[in-house]
């Protein structure tokens, strides 16, 4: 959770409470804006620019080329040739990008196919020749580790398995704490697998040892896996599509181990042509899906996970992870990102912050984990002013549920955007987004609705800050909302403030007592 600055060291007029100080100003914080890292994997070669001081990434720059720079490498030692001219082309455009956007030096990391490959060396003694970057090359364990930061990045709570697969290799690591435990490097990537003789049962009983021989190495007790790389997150998909799933971000979604399962026997018995029209995947990653399927398999069957939860952020992620400051790491990720929504396009940034604690009162008795949500909605609440008033509501709502947005479940997006949605809206009928909404409970859509209408009417209430106008009280057990004003706040209180707070006394199913100075 976020860190707190302590108030005997700021003074009253800097103490930001539950929110801790904002960073953004500060060096350490800075020194991570406009950070560029490239992957060069077994299958793809992806760079990424990163832009902000926020603790969630902003992705500024995302592109990936796949080569299929180990596809053969089993069988003939060497990186595939026309893996290896594509990658360079890739990386000389990278290296010019880079200098374009002022991203530059470039942290270039290489994996499993150019540290396994014989001519990996004369590949690394190329590319700094002909583009001036360094290939970083990493271990398995290296790999593991970078990949398990990515998922602690985004997901600080993360207690579980970190399961990496690429082209060439998978990589396990243990995560809880926020650390890193142990950590294993298997030869089971999609293009190693490729290369194995003997059919299907000569396959499944080299996953089955290699597999058992890392849970020996880990020790998984069943608990959740967290799944990184670009062959998982298309079974990801296929679930989401086999389900009829409404929300087709793939971070942080969440699958029982029946329910993939089954999704993995319907890609068996399915035209994956078919399938790769419907999700818009493409050839080159299709074709490893069903290898990647039989590693995942038995996966499941080894480790007996209780969950298995997608990860959108892995190495690259981790390389960031690895720059960034301790404190910096130990903030949340959702309210990291909230407030630097607030600060670049909000009207009147910092007034999230005096919105959540006016709010306060409504909220007493909510969990750690829903007051985050309110949090991150006041601060997000005013974020979208510049669209078009027919279509806010909505755009808020989407902006929500389909940010990249770290440490934030399905059904905490969706909590999020409804909120939002009824921050511009009282009615939430008849929206095209009503398929989402089958996410929450109906008690959960009416938290997000007084929410909404609470955010609604502070906003309103006044342009500075609410507690200067007045101060709520809500008594639950008598469902009675008083609202105290100060001089000022009465003369605020005017007829289109007075409408919205009757809106937010109704979705309280409350009555109303306005005491005046």
């Amino acid at each position: 959770m976020p860190e707190t600055a302590p108030a005997a060291a700021t003074g009253s007029d800097d103490d930001w409470g539950p929110f801790g100080r904002p960073l953004f100003d500060d060096p350490s914080a800075r020194a991570l804006s406009r950070v560029g890292v490239v992957d060069v994997g077994s299958n793809s070669v992806r760079m990424v620019v990163f832009d902000g001081a926020a603790r969630s990434p902003a992705y500024f720059y995302n592109e990936k080329i796949m080569c299929g720079l180990g596809k053969g490498l089993h069988e003939t030692g060497k990186l595939n040739p026309e893996g290896r001219i594509r990658a360079l082309a890739a990386l000389k455009r990278f290296a010019l990008l880079a200098e374009g956007m002022g991203s530059t030096p470039l942290t270039v990391v290489a994996t499993a196919a150019t540290r396994e490959a014989s001519d990996g060396p004369d590949f690394r003694a190329q590319v700094l020749r002909e583009t001036g970057l360094k290939l970083w090359v990493i271990d398995g364990d290296e790999e593991a580790r970078l990949s398990a930061q990515g998922v602690l990045l985004g997901w600080p709570e993360a207690q579980g398995v970190v399961c990496d697969i690429g082209g060439n290799s998978m990589e396990l690591a243990r995560i809880g704490d926020g650390r890193v435990g142990k950590r294993v490097s298997t030869p089971l990537g999609p293009f190693r697998l490729q290369q194995v003789e003997g059919g299907d049962r000569k396959r499944q009983k080299l996953i089955d040892r290699v597999l058992t021989s890392a849970q020996n190495t880990i020790k998984s007790t069943g608990e959740r896996i967290y799944l990184v790389g670009g062959s998982w997150r298309v079974i990801a998909r296929l679930d989401m599509e086999r389900r009829n799933y409404p929300l087709t971000v793939l971070h942080e979604y969440r699958m029982t181990p029946q329910s993939l399962t089954d999704t993995l026997d319907w890609i068996a018995t399915s035209d994956l042509a078919v399938l790769r029209a419907r999700t818009g995947t493409s050839a080159e990653r299709m074709e490893l899906v069903p290898l990647a399927c039989e590693v995942l398999r038995e996966l499941i069957r080894i480790l007996k996970p209780s969950e298995i939860d997608v990860s959108a952020y892995g190495i690259r992620e981790g390389l960031l992870y690895e720059q960034m400051p301790d404190r910096l790491r130990r903030r949340d990720p959702l309210i990291e990102a909230a407030r630097m929504a607030e600060l670049t396009s909000a009207r009147h940034p910092g007034f999230g912050k005096k919105l959540y604690e006016f709010l306060l009162p409504l909220f007493r008795d909510e969990t750690e984990d829903r007051l985050r949500l309110i949090k991150a909605a006041c601060l997000l609440h005013d974020t979208t002013w510049r669209a078009h008033p027919d279509y806010r509501a909505e755009v808020c709502f989407d902006n929500a549920t389909r940010a990249n947005l770290g440490g934030l479940d399905h059904p905490g997006r969706v909590f999020l955007g409804l909120a939002l949605l009824h921050r511009y809206k009282n009615s939430r009928a008849g929206s095209r987004l009503e398929p989402l909404f089958r996410l929450l409970t109906e008690d959960q859509m009416r938290d997000a609705e007084v929410l909404g209408k609470a955010m609604r009417f502070g906003a309103m209430f006044s342009a500075a800050d609410p507690a200067e106008a007045g101060k709520l009280d809500w008594q639950p057990k008598k469902r009675l909302l008083e609202l105290h004003l100060s001089p000022r706040g009465a003369a605020l209180l005017g007829e289109v403030a007075e409408a919205r707070f009757a809106s937010l006394a109704l979705a309280l199913r409350a009555t109303t007592r306005v005491i005046r100075p």
